[in-house]
């Protein structure tokens, strides 16, 4: 049966969130708010594609129209996310949904387009092997029994962070503003060389998505040092953005802030958590590898159509590298007023 390709306006919202809920692949980096949140952060058009047969949805792909002045112009699924991409089953319909993402990267003569998820594209696409990895953990019901699981090492930094719990050095709670994350967020963006995105993003992320979106935050003498942002999604724990002062690392916060958001992602019903991706061989790279998680290396999809190259977008890139560094030195109200205006340009 022939697979034709519909292009989705707000109409058909919940249509298309009912087929990623359903989808076994389906994420939250899928879902149709993205549209709402990428425009009104960014200013950057959505182009949602669905594939249907009868009638009837067998896959999905949420591109979006990037206008970078400084990288040029992309279509990438989903951008400013870890995830997205092509959603099927049915191998007619990725095929389908990519040959339509290339029409229409041709016809708006984007430098290529981007599609960040491990399905393979159709012929002429490129799979470039990230250096990125992602990790995720099953949960464990009992607390005990999930406590024993973590490797030895990772364990005896739990034990210390929930002994100063215990002591009152240490508390979480989880219903953290907007304003607290992005204080601590920022900091630690503008300390790994990166501008930050605009706060509005997050105000954005908590409005599309009340119930799925948590902040929490681990506080010591009555003072916030470390905030995490995670999403909920269906059985998995997505923490996503997480932000801590430099003298954290006595009082064992971040294991701290993990471990406690673990355990109420497990009585939320969650069974997997998904740490997100890091850089190969990096700082949080290893801290993630040592709570027992074995690293995906990710691969993205690519069409190149102006381009003749694959992008190359990090910090290590010589072209890159020295903005960086220059970067982790600015004052931080700078870097603040600065950064939501570079944000959009790496998506």
């Amino acid at each position: 049966m022939a697979v034709e390709i519909k292009t989705c306006g707000p109409g058909d919202a919940a249509l298309w969130d009912d087929y990623v809920l359903r989808a076994p692949r389906g994420t939250i980096f899928h879902r149709f708010g993205w549209r709402n949140i990428i425009a009104s952060v960014y200013g950057y058009d959505a182009i949602q594609l669905m594939a249907l047969q009868d009638n009837i949805p067998v896959g999905v792909l949420p591109l979006f129209d990037i206008r970078s002045p400084l990288l040029g112009r992309s279509l990438i699924a989903t951008a400013f996310t870890v995830g997205g991409g092509v959603l099927s089953e049915n191998v007619d319909a990725c095929e389908a949904l990519c040959r339509e993402a290339e029409k229409i990267g041709c016809r708006r003569r984007v430098k290529y387009v981007e599609i960040r998820s491990e399905a393979a594209g159709a012929a002429g696409w490129i799979p470039k092997t990230e250096r990125y990895a992602s990790f995720e953990l099953s949960l464990i019901g009992d607390a005990d029994d999930a406590l024993k699981a973590v490797p030895r090492k990772r364990r005896a930094e739990v034990r210390k962070a929930l002994e100063f719990q215990k002591n009152g050095r240490l508390s979480i709670r989880f219903d953290g503003s907007v304003d607290e994350f992005y204080e601590l967020y920022a900091v630690a963006m503008r300390n790994h060389g990166t501008p930050v995105f605009p706060k509005k993003y997050v105000a954005a992320l908590v409005t599309e998505w009340p119930e799925d979106v948590e902040i929490s935050i681990v506080e010591s003498d009555g003072a916030a040092i470390v905030a995490l942002l995670t999403f909920y999604d269906g059985i998995n724990a997505r923490p996503y953005f997480i932000g801590a002062r430099q003298n954290t690392r006595g009082l064992r916060a971040q294991e701290f802030a993990y471990w406690m958001t673990m355990r109420r992602a497990a009585e939320r019903g969650c069974t997997n958590f998904d740490f997100g991706r890091s850089k190969i061989d990096t700082g949080p790279y290893k801290f993630k590898k040592l709570w027992g998680c074995e690293p995906n290396t990710l691969t993205y999809q690519y069409k190149l159509l102006v381009a003749n190259t694959l992008p190359d977008v990090n910090p290590n890139n010589p072209k890159f590298e020295l903005f960086s560094n220059t970067w982790k030195k600015l004052p931080m109200p700078i870097a603040n007023f600065v950064g939501p205006f570079l944000a959009p340009n790496f998506p």
